[in-house]
């Protein structure tokens, strides 16, 4: 208890002491007033791996006790900044093994392709995709009425960039710790081609959907008393998982809406299970394809709240979103806030086709076994674009990792500070 006590203190110091004054200040009328705290990097991510540790150390379920194979699993630089919240299962019986220690051409080989996949992911597509994202964000921030069309842009932008900055991160900390013979778990599978806002968070953020299911949903009761219960700890546990993210109420409100996501998801399958007990095949297909639809425009209206500054710029956006400011396809071909409009529409639907056609850098090299928990994920193997060390994929991968470099230059910015 004292251990969890001590890493949840400093966490609630740093990460939310600042807006904790802020929200007293507003509630009491009071002007008490602390320096701004500088949030040291990373600092969720490895408080939530010791605090695994620790509660597992004290349910006996722990075996490792070396103190600098402890150290080495919580600083351990590449997952460190932006996931995955590694488990001590997985990390330190491979820090025991002092076969993995020792350099091998096949690990340098996959670990660079991984590393390079996920570099150009983050500074060729994400941070261009930032430049349809920042005009309009900023433009309702100030107040500045968007157009139905802008402000769908601006989310949708928002969710592409999101997106491959971190699946880029996920796939430079895979990457990074396979040169060094550390094979990490996933974290990051294909998100935007769950059919449910279930199946959603199984592919997103995988290892912190793993910390909240047996850290905090589980304890709380989980399922298990009763339905009503089960609604409950379910829209705690989201709730925290925007706290989480950072401090501010647009995280919270992001975490409850995914709860009512979930909650909704949930009681539809028992509803479908009801009704249809005998479903075919075709009812699969339209319901997929149905389910991916919905899911996908769900996450990217919850985006909004998770990317707005407060509830003002929120509410500009949903306005413009939901029509209010009225609806006019011509906005397509016109350039506005987000400059070539025509060029934006053409590299937006190209992200769509990219995240849900074709195969994620984990399905690219499975032959490989790249990460950690994949057989979750693998339902069928194919022999189509799947990497093999030779000359044809050693120059497409040159030219991937020349125009990341070229472009690493340009403004980046990182997504993950808050966290």
């Amino acid at each position: 208890m004292f251990g969890i006590t001590i890493n949840l203190g400093l966490l609630g110091y740093f990460k939310y002491l600042n807006f904790f004054i802020t929200n007293l200040n507003v509630l009491v009328n009071g002007n008490l007033y602390l320096e701004q705290i500088i949030l040291p990097l990373a600092i969720s991510f490895f408080t939530f791996q010791q605090i695994t540790y620790i509660i597992d150390a004290y349910g006996g379920l722990t075996k490792e006790y070396n103190f600098l194979h402890y150290t080495l699993f919580v600083t351990f630089f590449p997952q460190l900044i932006a996931g995955p919240i590694v488990h001590h299962k997985e990390i330190l019986p491979q820090f025991s093994n002092d076969t993995n220690f020792k350099l091998k051409a096949s690990n340098i080989s996959v670990g660079i392709t991984i590393f390079i996949l996920g570099l150009f992911k983050k500074v060729v597509f994400a941070d261009h995709i930032a430049s349809y994202v920042n005009p309009v964000f900023s433009a309702a921030e100030n107040g500045i009425m968007l157009t139905f069309f802008e402000a769908w842009m601006g989310a949708l932008a928002y969710t592409f960039q999101l997106y491959f900055d971190f699946s880029g991160y996920s796939d430079m900390a895979i990457g990074l710790a396979r040169m060094f013979g550390v094979v990490l778990p996933v974290n990051f599978y294909s998100p935007y081609k769950a059919n449910s806002i279930i199946d959603f968070w199984r592919r997103w953020h995988i290892t912190l959907s793993r910390f909240l299911r047996e850290y905090i949903y589980i304890p709380l009761g989980g399922d298990r008393k009763g339905k009503v219960r089960r609604y409950i700890n379910l829209m705690t546990t989201m709730l925290l998982c925007g706290l989480w993210h950072g401090a501010g109420w647009t995280f919270i409100i992001w975490g409850g809406m995914h709860g009512i996501f979930l909650s909704i998801n949930h009681a539809w399958k028992v509803i479908v299970n009801i009704l249809f007990p005998h479903r075919k095949s075709n009812f699969f297909i339209v319901t997929k394809c149905f389910g991916r639809f919905i899911t996908f425009t769900s996450v990217i209206i919850a985006w909004v709240m998770f990317r707005s500054e407060d509830f003002n710029d929120a509410f500009c956006m949903y306005s413009a979103m939901f029509g209010f400011n009225g609806i006019s396809f011509q906005e397509m071909f016109t350039n506005g806030i987000i400059g070539n409009a025509k060029k934006g529409v053409l590299i937006l639907f190209s992200m769509l086709v990219i995240v849900w056609f074709l195969p994620n850098t984990l399905d690219w090299l499975r032959g490989e076994k790249p990460a950690l928990g994949l057989n979750l994920f693998f339902t069928k193997r194919t022999k189509i674009l799947i990497w093999k060390p030779c000359m044809t994929y050693s120059v497409f991968l040159a030219i991937l990792f020349f125009m990341a470099v070229i472009n690493i230059s340009k403004y980046s910015e990182f997504l993950y500070f808050n966290f």
